[in-house]
């Protein structure tokens, strides 16, 4: 038996894919309204991370901490999943993608995000791992833009790149403004690496490099995790970015887990439905669900997690069943 690791520890033999003394776990969920402010944002992160001890924190800001300070709004309607609702798109007219400016990460928002990451990281220190939730420019471009976004990509593609780099200059910024918080890395979500949405010539000609520079400034830091949003996935397309965890929808679409283990070296993280198991299902099917997965990967080089975010509306009984799930590994 393996000897009892500390949270480190265990998720650095999770991305080795060696022998660990029960697999990881972590879910993480939104925190509407109180996302708005640093303090709150910490505070209630921390409350969360106490109640179920898990493995690392996912900070998990609303989609609006990004792009706020390029004029967007949006506000709190009550929405299961956390999530608020948009006002009237920055983005209006191509033109407007060339008039986007490079963000400073300690105003607004952002400023309030990186104010959580810091009090965050001087509460947990080393203890406990944190990273923070970056949406890629693909995914913030469609926040400025709605609906539009695919039609400019299609109609105006220079525009949208313009607008695209400004965006990734942000992230950038964002991302030198995390390291001193002590954040061991980001969760970069792709909300359109599927084939709903874009070609893979599309999704490389518009954020493959994008990704991959966003990543790259993230040197120094030891945990990065991206994010497939969605169904119908290219998975293959980012197997080999430079991360050491993927998540997606493993439950609900292609590659299964036990399939993704042949088509990529890092870690994978999920077994979880959100809804389905998170919110309706039992105690029981939390835990049938986790055997299913940790056995499905032999629990090395495995994080039990879901594949997006858990709904503010799963029963707490269910998220500790997570839990104990792992545990029962042990």
């Amino acid at each position: 038996m393996t000897a009892k690791m500390t949270k480190r520890e265990r998720l650095e033999a999770t991305f080795a894919g060696e022998a660990v003394d029960r697999p990881p776990v972590a879910l993480w969920r939104h925190w509407p309204v109180d996302d708005m402010r640093g303090d709150e944002l910490a505070r209630a992160t921390l409350v969360f991370q106490h109640t179920f001890d898990f493995d690392f924190i996912k900070v998990t800001p609303n989609s609006n901490y990004c792009v706020s300070g390029y004029g967007a709004e949006s506000s709190w309607h009550g929405n299961q999943e956390g999530t608020y609702v948009w006002g009237p798109r920055v983005i209006q007219s191509p033109e407007d993608w060339t008039k986007l400016k490079p963000l400073d990460p300690h105003e607004g928002l952002l400023g309030e995000v990186v104010k959580a990451n810091d009090a965050i990281g001087q509460t947990v220190k080393d203890e406990i791992p944190f990273i923070q939730t970056i949406f890629n420019p693909l995914s913030q471009a469609k926040n400025l833009a709605g609906d539009r976004l695919l039609s400019d990509i299609r109609r105006h593609p220079e525009a949208v790149k313009a607008g695209l780099a400004t965006i990734t200059e942000s992230i950038i910024r964002f991302v030198e403004a995390l390291k001193p918080t002590g954040a061991a890395g980001i969760f970069l979500a792709l909300q359109h690496a599927t084939y709903d949405l874009l070609t893979e010539d599309e999704y490389r000609k518009f954020c493959h490099k994008l990704d991959l520079k966003i990543l790259k400034a993230t040197q120094g830091m030891w945990f990065n995790l991206v994010h497939l949003h969605g169904v119908n996935v290219m998975f293959d397309l980012v197997a080999d970015y430079p991360v050491q965890v993927m998540n997606w929808h493993d439950v609900e679409t292609p590659p299964s887990l036990a399939e993704a283990r042949s088509r990529t070296d890092k870690a994978l993280c999920g077994g979880l439905r959100q809804w389905e198991t998170m919110v309706r299902g039992t105690q029981e099917s939390v835990m049938a669900e986790a055997k299913t997965a940790i056995e499905s990967t032999g629990g090395q080089g495995f994080i039990l997690g879901t594949g997006c975010v858990t709904p503010i509306t799963a029963p707490t009984a269910n998220i500790l069943a997570a839990r104990k799930a792992v545990e029962a590994q042990a």
